[in-house]
């Protein structure tokens, strides 16, 4: 079980924004490889923290956190956030202002023996739009779809950059009153891949790359809400250069809405309709349900506005804490249109005692069966 993000950076849920990145530097400075060297222990603590920081600082990232905890991001092969797959050069490529420096401009020994080194170079994200009906989210589904995506041309190679000699970073020395200071910068040249394109095949652009149709597997999760944003690692934008990595697919849920099921939550709602003679003698009614349809039982007597719960018979919550109910609203149709016959026995019955409004302590109010809906 993954250990929770806000006890890895030690701190409340309650924590303001700077308080989140104050407590990720002190777990990043305490971790830090140079710091610790040769230490795996350490090195995996300073993963996990960079993990935690990334979803924290991220306030749509955070509150989908806070709703599903790590249910949110598992899925789709990567999740949502990119920890799982950091090494050191995306943690000090993604958070290399939160060191400040302490550590040669956040070097990590392992990269150029105190120096950063240069980033890896990573694809734009793609974001697509993937429908789900109801039955769909609550049972989970694998979605096949044809993503239009750029990826390195057949035939297409890359040398050394001679500006910065593939380091990446060009470095500059200005005089200042203080003495001579030396800075980096990206190389304008290479935009910090280290590497620009050597033979560019007929088909490719400018980089080296070209846009291909792929079918790509999405593995969605079951009690998805409308909105929720998936990823699946590798399957955005190439990046040109040997040394790139790809972007990623961002999945987007939009849900189809049912025909006579009503969503709240993990909670279903479906409003089912009986004439005055099927309220006042009973009957049983087949209903929609999300597995298919249910026979239930209208007891004799039943009054309009009556919930019936049917427990478990609702989605399921992402975050597995089982399934929700399905209320039944029972609404009893008042006809509007009476023949003579008809007519002539409601008015002989209009007094009798029978007709008369009874309510008892158990005949809820329109209120109290609100509140018990939201209890």
């Amino acid at each position: 079980m993954k250990q929770d993000y806000y006890e890895i950076l030690g701190i409340s849920k309650n924590a303001t924004p700077a308080e989140i990145k104050k407590a990720y530097r002190q777990k990043a400075i305490e971790f830090h490889p140079d710091k610790n060297p040769g230490n795996k222990a350490a090195e995996e603590k300073f993963k996990k923290a960079a993990e935690a920081y990334e979803i924290l600082s991220n306030e749509n990232k955070k509150a989908r956190y806070d709703q599903y905890g790590h249910a949110a991001f598992e899925n789709g092969g990567g999740g949502g956030y990119s920890g799982g797959g950091m090494n050191m050069e995306d943690i000090f490529s993604q958070f290399g202002d939160i060191f400040g420096g302490g550590f040669g401009g956040g070097s990590f020994g392992g990269f150029g023996g105190g120096s950063r080194g240069r980033a890896r170079v990573k694809g734009s994200n793609l974001r697509i739009r993937v429908k789900l009906n109801l039955e769909e989210i609550a049972n989970g589904v694998e979605k096949k779809v044809k993503v239009r995506r750029k990826v390195m041309a057949e035939g297409a190679t890359y040398k050394t950059c001679t500006t910065c000699n593939g380091a990446g970073q060009v470095m500059r020395v200005t005089n200042t009153i203080l003495g001579r200071m030396q800075s980096a910068s990206t190389c304008p040249t290479c935009h910090g891949a280290g590497e620009v394109l050597d033979k560019r095949p007929k088909n490719a652009d400018s980089d080296g790359l070209e846009l291909k149709e792929e079918t790509v597997s999405i593995k969605i999760p079951a009690g998805v809400t409308e909105g929720v944003q998936l990823k699946v690692n590798g399957k955005g934008n190439a990046a040109p250069g040997n040394n790139a990595i790809d972007g990623d697919l961002i999945v987007v849920i939009e849900e189809i809405a049912h025909e006579t099921l009503k969503r709240e939550g993990t909670n279903l709602h479906f409003d089912l309709y009986i004439n005055f003679s099927e309220a006042v003698l009973g009957i049983s009614k087949n209903i929609d349900t999300v597995s298919g349809k249910v026979k239930i039982k209208i007891e004799p007597g039943t009054q309009s506005g009556k919930i019936l719960r049917l427990r478990g018979k609702g989605l399921p919550s992402i975050d597995n804490y089982g399934n929700g109910d399905l209320l039944v609203h029972i609404n009893v149709w008042t006809p509007q249109a009476l023949s003579a016959e008809q007519e002539a026995f409601f008015e002989t019955n209009k007094k009798d005692e029978n007709f008369k409004p009874n309510p008892s302590k158990l005949d809820k109010s329109f209120f109290e069966k609100v509140k018990d809906m939201f209890s």
